[in-house]
């Protein structure tokens, strides 16, 4: 893997405050081979190096066709960054999709965790030793990952975590085809007690939640929050669990947290605060946000999500999908997807610090 020229890297970071937050467009619908690129991912690793991961499709902005997993490496706090690297691709043009990345870091082996899935049918899983220069050849967790009576799976996309006693947990969500009603639609949580040699599925957390993510409370409790489908759309989901992730509450609607139907990111930035990222449309319609995915916001919580006092708007505009990151210095990054006529114009990364999210900066 070739790294770019630091002063050839430095020509695509458009510094939106001296001070405050810096953004870069990684990567630009129409290059490198690929039509366009979605569904973010930033991983942090315990030695301070940057994984920036998403789908890169090669025929078009939808879905479902030829897409590969693709990922840029950064060792200098997100500044600078590597050529696009394929970690993994199927079949050469068939219309293979390979996507919805969600690592995790086990820090006690320094192991990356890589899940993703196949044609949303089944999930794969690789790994690095290296820091996510080299990836292991990907294995199907089978029915360890996915239930029969499920059409549709998907890992996060996003990050997953590590518990402190050591419980590797990845969102994600599936959908149940029943044949006399509407499909079901539920999130759910994947996990290993064995770094990462096996893997297990908790319970469907009730009802109606997809695309999610996860953080420990300082309890020990954790909390989901969720993309909504078919159930209090327009806000996000939220769910406890006191078991480590085997069993949730039902879904509550969480009116602090407008959200047309999309991704949105979530992590503990420290002991007493937590972040989140979402699109957050600017005019209700009909009393409920609206469902343009547009003006990605970043929200501060210090009270383990039960409330959100601060807000920062991040891009104006079409945005959608993001993930959220912490470096060990306290700067914090966004990955995200947004631009000025559409959100899948490319995938940017913000570099801001925490007074700027106060308004401070």
């Amino acid at each position: 893997m070739k790294t770019i020229p630091w002063f050839l890297s430095l020509l695509g970071v458009a510094a939106l405050s001296a001070s405050a937050q810096e953004d870069t467009i990684l990567w630009k619908a129409g290059s490198d081979g690929y039509h366009t690129f979605r569904i973010p991912s930033l991983l942090v690793t315990a030695k301070g190096s940057v994984l920036a991961m998403c789908e890169g499709r090669k025929t078009g902005a939808g879905d479902h066709g030829d897409v590969d997993l693709v990922l840029k490496r950064s060792t200098d706090g997100g500044r600078t960054w590597s050529a696009t690297q394929i970690v993994y691709e199927e079949g050469g043009d068939a219309p293979i999709t390979i996507g919805n990345p969600c690592p995790v870091e086990d820090v006690s082996t320094g192991t990356i965790w890589l899940p993703f899935c196949r044609d949303n049918k089944s999930v794969w899983i690789t790994s690095s030793t290296d820091g996510g220069v080299t990836w292991a050849r990907p294995r199907d967790l089978g029915t360890a990952a996915v239930r029969p009576d499920w059409d549709w799976v998907a890992t996060g996309p996003g990050i997953g975590i590590q518990l402190k006693g050591g419980r590797l947990v990845i969102p994600c969500d599936h959908k149940r085809a029943l044949a006399s009603e509407k499909p079901e639609w539920n999130s759910h949580m994947m996990f290993s007690d064995d770094h990462g040699a096996t893997w297990q599925m908790g319970a469907p957390i009730q009802a109606g939640g997809n695309e999610c993510q996860v953080v420990e409370r300082r309890d020990g409790s954790l909390l989901v929050n969720a993309r909504m489908q078919g159930h209090f759309e327009g806000f996000r989901g939220i769910a406890s669990s006191t078991d480590s992730g085997e069993t949730w509450t039902a879904l509550g609607n969480a009116t602090a947290l407008p959200c047309p139907k999309c991704q949105g990111s979530l992590i503990r930035y420290d002991d007493a605060t937590l972040l989140f990222s979402n699109p957050h449309p600017p005019k209700p319609f009909a009393g409920k946000p609206s469902s343009a995915r547009v003006d990605l916001t970043v929200r501060l919580s210090h009270d383990d999500g039960v409330t959100w006092p601060v807000s920062r708007l991040l891009h104006a505009g079409p945005s959608a999908y993001s993930s959220l990151g912490r470096l060990p210095d306290g700067t914090i990054m966004c990955l995200y997807e947004g631009g000025e006529k559409a959100y899948h114009e490319g995938i940017r990364l913000a570099r801001f610090g925490m007074d700027w999210v106060r308004g401070k900066e």
